[in-house]
């Protein structure tokens, strides 16, 4: 069964469970478009105000592509899922086994794909927070700011699952890719969201 059809209290259960996944990779990516979600909340109470009228067609715009990252984040929780599972098969393979190497790598490379991917979507949900935090509904930009805190949150978990995988590979150019890559997104990011949240609380 796909992790996006059980209950919030179902999938909690299963995170708390003796079970590798859902994991670290699957609840970034929740709670990142939870992040993203609040950004469209934000969009929806302000639309139709006139005092708002001037930004109504950016903000309908923000809230299509925030709906596209919401949604690529949920997928996300499958596919790491999904990812893992040949990577948790992989380490029971007996290490005299001529071909483990070769496909460990290729599963740890695998299940690196999607939390950093997760990076990748938490960065843009964080510019797109940016925009909702600056026009949206001055009523609602508490929750412009609680969710850059969420996608901030969802970029660190996703981060150490990346590097979790790419400590262990063998090719160490690729990793290192990866990892600096990863690790760029973090330097900016992190930054931007805390600018994000403590311009909101300046302004409460």
């Amino acid at each position: 069964m796909s992790l996006l059809e059980v209950s919030v209290t179902e999938f909690t259960n299963q995170l708390a469970a003796k079970s590798s996944v859902p994991g670290g990779g699957g609840a970034s990516a929740l709670v990142g478009s939870i992040g993203i979600a609040l950004g469209s909340m934000v969009g929806e109470f302000t639309i139709g105000k006139k005092k708002y009228i001037d930004v109504e067609e950016e903000i309908k715009a923000l809230m299509k592509q925030a709906m596209e990252l919401q949604n690529k984040l949920l997928q996300c929780i499958d596919d790491d899922a999904t990812a893992f599972e040949p990577l948790s098969k992989a380490y029971a393979i007996p290490k005299e086994d001529s071909s483990r190497d070769s496909i460990m790598e290729q599963c740890l490379k695998d299940a690196a794909k999607v939390p950093y991917e997760i990076v990748k979507l938490a960065a843009s949900a964080i510019d797109l927070q940016e925009e909702f935090a600056q026009k949206g509904s001055k009523l609602m930009i508490s929750d412009a700011a609680t969710g850059v805190a969420l996608l901030s949150g969802a970029m660190k978990g996703a981060a150490v699952n990346v590097k979790v995988n790419t400590k262990l590979m063998k090719d160490r150019d690729y990793a290192k890719t990866i990892d600096d890559s990863v690790d760029e997104y973090l330097d900016k990011y992190l930054k931007k969201a805390d600018e994000i949240y403590l311009n909101v609380i300046s302004r409460l």
